[in-house]
């Protein structure tokens, strides 16, 4: 067992009234005592020096904790039969329990379908539901279909839905991700993507929905969308050229529509000046494990056209028109960072 396994119960102690995400800094220094510890050559002054640094603060414990829930996970999937599929299911589980303020605990010594079983009974309703999706998408993995009626849906990173036609209705119901939809004319049955925030019908159209958390975001290209918000009922109908987000009881704001929602359906990520963080928040949706900025460039203005099939190419791209570089602390945790 590596050396670092036994850190395990003081990296729990992660305080329960720490509720902000840690700085990029803290997660950065986290990440490097992961990097250094993990190969179980550390010596014993630099475990010291690490127990003192994790006591310091609780932002500090929470850090480890992200640090090594990620890398966990990593490290199971060596094991695993088709760590592909495993480490989708992980990345995916790891974000919604993130967002619970949840630790995945004992991930370390589960191998094979051990593992999966394991992850499963961490894993929320809806995520299980996503892996059971009629159709899905990987992290990292864009597609396109054909529904029966001749309906063309694209399918961006980690999507999930399940169809549902009948003779009154086509549905989609979306339950993670984000989908491109170009509809088939059928004036006998109306077309519904229903969504945790509300329901849209489509109007002969050309629409994009994202699913965020607790929002929805959709950008109309084509034709016209009714959103029906899921409290009250209120109904918004959306034209061609325009981009809505709401939640389930109010429009939270509309505006014109973002090309950007368009061109992923190319495998293109479109940065129109926009800032380094956003941009990598953005290519963090198409990879697994952790891609962060350092805050000194994160301010820093991103322009041009990037792969999103190849994450990889796109980091690089970024040198040669800011003065970045990746800084991989990690195989999986990666850092763009200024030149040194």
């Amino acid at each position: 067992m590596r050396r670092e396994a036994a850190f395990e119960a003081d990296a729990g102690r992660a305080d329960s009234s720490m509720t902000t995400q840690p700085s990029h800094a803290t997660l950065q220094a986290a990440a490097e005592w992961y990097a250094t510890l993990r190969t179980g050559d550390a010596t014993h002054q630099e475990q010291v020096d690490w127990r003192t640094w994790l006591d310091a603060s609780s932002e500090n414990r929470t850090a480890w904790r992200h640090v090594e829930q990620i890398s966990r996970s990593f490290g199971v999937l060596q094991d695993m039969p088709d760590p592909e599929r495993a480490s989708e299911a992980l990345v995916a589980a790891n974000k919604r329990l993130q967002r619970r303020r949840r630790a995945l605990l004992g991930v370390a010594g589960l191998i094979g379908v051990g593992a999966v079983a394991g992850l499963s009974r961490r894993m929320s309703s809806d995520t299980l539901l996503a892996l059971a999706a009629d159709h899905r998408t990987r992290t990292g993995e864009l597609r396109d279909i054909y529904l029966p009626d001749g309906t063309h849906v694209w399918l961006n990173t980690a999507t999930a839905f399940n169809v549902q036609f009948d003779k009154t209705i086509r549905e989609i119901k979306l339950l993670r991700g984000e989908i491109f939809i170009e509809t088939a004319h059928d004036p006998a049955r109306p077309f519904v993507i229903a969504t945790s925030e509300g329901r849209l019908r489509a109007l002969g159209t050309r629409f994009n929905v994202l699913q965020g958390e607790d929002t929805i975001s959709m950008s109309v290209f084509a034709g016209a969308v009714e959103v029906t918000l899921r409290d009250g009922g209120q109904r918004t109908v959306v034209q061609a050229g325009q981009q809505i987000q709401f939640n389930r009881s109010r429009v939270l704001w509309t505006q014109d529509a973002d090309p950007a929602r368009e061109a992923w359906t190319r495998g293109v990520l479109i940065a129109r000046d926009i800032t380094l963080r956003e941009f990598v928040e953005q290519l963090q949706r198409y990879r697994s494990g952790h891609l962060g900025v350092a805050d000194e460039v994160a301010g820093l203005r991103v322009y041009g056209s990037f792969p999103l099939r190849d994450t990889d190419r796109a980091i690089a791209m970024l040198s040669n028109v800011l003065p970045v570089r990746a800084h991989e602390t990690l195989p999986w945790w990666v850092t763009i960072v200024g030149h040194r």
